[in-house]
């Protein structure tokens, strides 16, 4: 079994995703993660968001190193802006495919795989057997984001988050490539208003219904 998770910043597709995994005993990618590696790289690299060169960026994603995925700082502000503007970048996504689909077919552990990001079912795993399109009120998904962030000991202010995050929503939106979508086939999830418990129910029972 193969399950593509996309969505917009904080609207809980992670969370959505890690729980499948466990659910259905697969195993789960953050795609998001490695972009976040890579702007991480890149920012320790003294490149900035003005300045990030998209051939570079591209060339960069060979010698990544796959621990950074696990490092807390791809957690900060600052290399989730980064993120956002490689991830924009053609020939950085294009990269990153391949090792996508090879981890979809091919899952470290056996079994399938759980995919979340932002173009994995209308782009990376097109013929996913199940796609899920996670989203909520900017205003909701930038409070929740504040709230973490703080919870983290770091000192962030809701406007400042919320600005960031429009910033991030109208690149992922309008970008050219791979621009966040859901794919036509993907059932929808609105988790305004709804707790990460009410969100996996509803997907659990998406899968478990029986095909039409």
């Amino acid at each position: 079994m193969i399950i593509a998770v996309d969505g917009s910043a904080a609207s809980g597709k992670g969370t959505l995703a890690k729980r499948l995994a466990l659910h259905f005993d697969l195993t789960h990618l953050d795609t998001g993660s490695l972009y976040r590696a890579l702007g991480l790289h890149l920012l320790r690299s003294g490149v900035t968001t003005e300045n990030a060169e998209e051939n570079k960026a591209a060339a960069a994603v060979a010698s990544l190193d796959p621990g950074l995925a696990d490092s807390p700082e791809i957690r900060t502000d600052a290399v989730a802006g980064m993120a956002s503007v490689i991830a924009a970048m053609p020939a950085v996504r294009s990269a990153f495919t391949t090792l996508q689909r090879d981890f979809a077919t091919d899952p470290p552990h056996g079994g399938g795989a759980v995919l979340d990001g932002r173009d994995i079912g209308s782009v990376i795993l097109p013929d996913a057997d199940f796609k899920f399109f996670i989203d909520a009120d900017l205003e909701v998904r930038a409070d929740r984001r504040t709230r973490e962030l703080q919870a983290k000991g770091q000192s962030v202010m809701f406007r400042d988050v919320l600005e960031d995050m429009r910033d991030r929503d109208r690149r992922d939106r309008e970008r050219t490539t791979a621009p966040l979508k859901a794919a036509d086939d993907a059932f929808v999830i609105d988790t305004s208003t709804m707790d990460a418990d009410r969100v996996f129910t509803l997907a659990v029972g998406h899968i478990a219904r029986p095909s039409e």
